[in-house]
C-alpha cells in the first residue's frame, strides 16, 4: 500500500507510463500531420468529444467503485482478523486456569497450553498472508511451532484452516481438563467461527477475481477516445493540441490504471492490503499479551510502500 505523502508529478507520471509517451507521441503525429503535409481530413469539429469523455467516465468511474469495494472489503475483514486475534488471545490467557485442584504441574501446563494456543494464533494470520499472496508460509510458521505440529501441517492444502482446528482441539481438550468452563469455552470458539468467517470472505475476494469485461471494455475504450482526441482539437489549438489532448487522455488513462490496481488487494504489489504490516502488529501484540518483551520490529514504509 502506498502511504500518504507530498504529492510527486514524476510519481503520477510514471504510473501511466508507456500509454502517456504512446499517447503523447501520438498527439504530435496528428499535429504534424495536419499542420505540416495538410492532412486536412485529420481533424473534425463534429466529433462529440464531450459526450463520449462522459459516457466513459461513467464507466470508468462504475469500473473503479467496484474495485475500491473490494480493496475496502479486503481491509475491513483484516481488520476483524486483528480484533479477534486480540480478543481470542486475552480471553485465552486471562480465562484459562488450573482446576481448583491443580498442583504446580497443572499450572505448567496451563501455562504451555496458553502460549500454544497464542502462538497458533500468530502462525495462523502469518499464513493467512502468505496464502492469499500465494508464497509458502514455512518460513514465518517453523519458529511457531513444533516439528510434529509442522509435519502434520505439510499435506494440507489449507494451512490456516488446518492451524484453527488445532486449536479448536486444544481448547476441547482444556474445557474436558477444567481449564475453562462451558461459557468461556463457548466465547473463544465463537472467535475461532469469527476468525473462519473472515478467513472466507478473503478467500472470496482472492477466488472470484472481476469478471474480464470489467477491464477489457473500459480499457478499450479510454484507448479510443484517446486516439479521438487530438483529431477533435488540432483545428482549434493547432501546435497546443499535444498539451490538451495528452493532460485530458492522462486522466483517463490514470483513471483506468487505478481500478485495475485495486482489483486484486493480494496481488503482492505496491497496491495491496498491507498485509505484512498488520500480522506483525498482531504478532506483536498477541506477544505482549504473553507479557514477552522481545518484540519484532514494526514494519516501516519502503520508498513510500508498507508491505
Amino acid at each position: 500500500m502506498i502511504v500518504p505523502s507530498a504529492p510527486s508529478l514524476k510519481r503520477m507520471l510514471l504510473y501511466v507510463g508507456r500509454p502517456l509517451v504512446i499517447l503523447i507521441a501520438w498527439d504530435l503525429l496528428v499535429v504534424f500531420a495536419y499542420l505540416v503535409l495538410h492532412w486536412g481530413w485529420l481533424a473534425s469539429k463534429s466529433l462529440p468529444l464531450a459526450l463520449y469523455g462522459s459516457a466513459i467516465g461513467v464507466v470508468v468511474g462504475f469500473r473503479n467503485n467496484s474495485a475500491y469495494g473490494r480493496w475496502w472489503e479486503a481491509r475491513t475483514l483484516w481488520g476483524q482478523i486483528v480484533n479477534n486475534s486480540r480478543s481470542l488471545s486475552r480471553q485465552v490467557c486471562t480465562s484459562m486456569h488450573p482446576s481448583q485442584n491443580g498442583d504446580h504441574d497443572d499450572l505448567l501446563q496451563v501455562f504451555n497450553r496458553q502460549k500454544q494456543l497464542v502462538y497458533h494464533q500468530i502462525a495462523f494470520v502469518h499464513a493467512l498472508r502468505q496464502q492469499l499472496r500465494e508464497l509458502s508460509p514455512w518460513e514465518e510458521i517453523t519458529p511457531l511451532m513444533t516439528a510434529e505440529e509442522l509435519e502434520l501441517l505439510r499435506n494440507q492444502k489449507n494451512v490456516p484452516l488446518a492451524i484453527q482446528q488445532s486449536m479448536g482441539r486444544q481448547l476441547r481438550d482444556a474445557k474436558t481438563k477444567g481449564w475453562v468452563d462451558a461459557l468461556e469455552w463457548q466465547s473463544m470458539d465463537k472467535n475461532l467461527d469469527d476468525l473462519a468467517d473472515a478467513q472466507g470472505g478473503l478467500e472470496r475476494i482472492k477466488n472470484t477475481p472481476m469478471p474480464k469485461q470489467y477491464d477489457y471494455f473500459p480499457m478499450l475504450f479510454v484507448q479510443i477516445f484517446c486516439l479521438v482526441l487530438p483529431m477533435g482539437m488540432v483545428e482549434q489549438l493547432g501546435w497546443f493540441t499535444p498539451l490538451g489532448s495528452t493532460l485530458v487522455g492522462f486522466m483517463f488513462l490514470a483513471l483506468d490504471k487505478i481500478g485495475r490496481d485495486l482489483e486484486d488487494p493480494f496481488d503482492n504489489t505496491t497496491f495491496d492490503i498491507p498485509m505484512t504490516a498488520i500480522t506483525v502488529t498482531i504478532e506483536t501484540n498477541l506477544r505482549q499479551l504473553l507479557g514477552e518483551t522481545k518484540l519484532p520490529e514494526p514494519v516501516k514504509p519502503v520508498k513510500g510502500v508498507l508491505w
